[in-house]
């Protein structure tokens, strides 16, 4: 019996020491195998930054999109019992650049659409449709001739609007003229001190077009997994301060298998002209309101859910 047990604790001692050494190994080889990658990973990002250095077209796209549905039947315990909602909402950032050694043609998409449904099922008067919420289109165009390799003279159209509620209503379409700097391959910085404003809108409001100064700044970047996206666009009017407005978009996606992944998006704006129409316009509100009336206080919006790497 004692040689029994002590032959049991003998090959139970030297499969655990075999296990160990076996597992020590594989770790060994799997920080061999990483390191390995690394190194190729590295080689594999100088190369893309020398094909992105090259002239042509360079063109992609990357969006996030985001719902629930959800239905519920005597749910007492809330307001309305019997119910169904749900959201649903996405987002597309695209970019089609020319580069060439003496000029380049860079045009840029973003937009973000979001609708929303609430039907109470008791309340026959209310609607049964997916409402939209969020409405956001931004379309970009920037020319330039190169003075040198991080400065060219530039030429700029960009449109924004809504496009679900009130497509140009309002709109703004600034062109403008100056200069554009690129200190490096991904980031794009727009002065344009003689640029126009315009401004589209319905019936008598308080949108005006104007002269100004046009910054733009613009960071697109992927690094392995990742694509990220910050555009801040800037308009300041020379004739009323009231009437300057700027825009900052960041978008942000992490692949995680075969172009999915996960997303986020955030904006901020601001804008005296339409926190005073929005005041004059909406129920309740005032329609005689001025900019001394209406304080100019932050738009903001997010979205998050899936991502795809187009």
């Amino acid at each position: 019996m004692n040689k029994k047990l002590i032959f049991s604790t003998l090959l139970m001692l030297v499969i655990t020491f075999g296990f160990s050494q076996t597992k020590e190994e594989l770790e060994a080889q799997k920080a061999e195998k990483q390191a390995e990658a690394d190194k190729f990973q590295a080689e594999a990002d100088a190369l893309q930054a020398q094909i992105d250095a090259l002239p042509g077209w360079r063109v992609g796209a990357f969006g996030t999109i985001g719902g629930s549905l959800s239905n519920f039947s005597k749910w007492y315990a809330q307001g309305a019992p019997n119910n169904q909602s749900g959201t649903i909402g996405f987002t597309v950032n695209a970019f089609a650049n020319k580069i060439e050694d003496k000029y380049f043609w860079r045009n840029s998409l973003n937009t973000n659409f979001n609708w929303t449904k609430l039907d109470d099922k008791d309340d026959p008067n209310d609607s049964e449709n997916f409402e939209p919420t969020t409405d956001v289109f931004n379309l970009t165009s920037l020319y330039g001739h190169r003075l040198s390799d991080k400065w060219a003279v530039s030429g700029l159209a960009e449109y924004r609007t809504t496009i679900l509620n009130n497509f140009n209503d309002p709109g703004y379409l600034d062109l403008g003229v100056g200069f554009t700097w690129t200190p490096i391959t991904d980031l794009v910085v727009v002065i344009h001190p003689a640029n126009y404003n315009f401004v589209f809108s319905s019936g008598d409001t308080v949108f005006d077009s104007s002269f100004g100064a046009k910054i733009v700044a613009d960071y697109t970047r992927q690094i392995g997994k990742i694509n990220f996206k910050t555009n801040l666009s800037a308009f300041q009017s020379y004739e009323d301060s009231n009437l300057s407005n700027w825009t900052w978009i960041n978008s942000f996606a992490y692949t995680l298998w075969k172009g999915i992944g996960v997303g986020f998006d955030f904006g901020l704006r601001s804008n005296h002209q339409e926190a005073v129409n929005f005041e004059q316009t909406r129920t309740g509100g005032n329609p005689d309101a001025t900019f001394d009336d209406v304080d100019n206080d932050i738009q903001s919006y997010y979205t998050v859910g899936l991502s795809y790497n187009f």
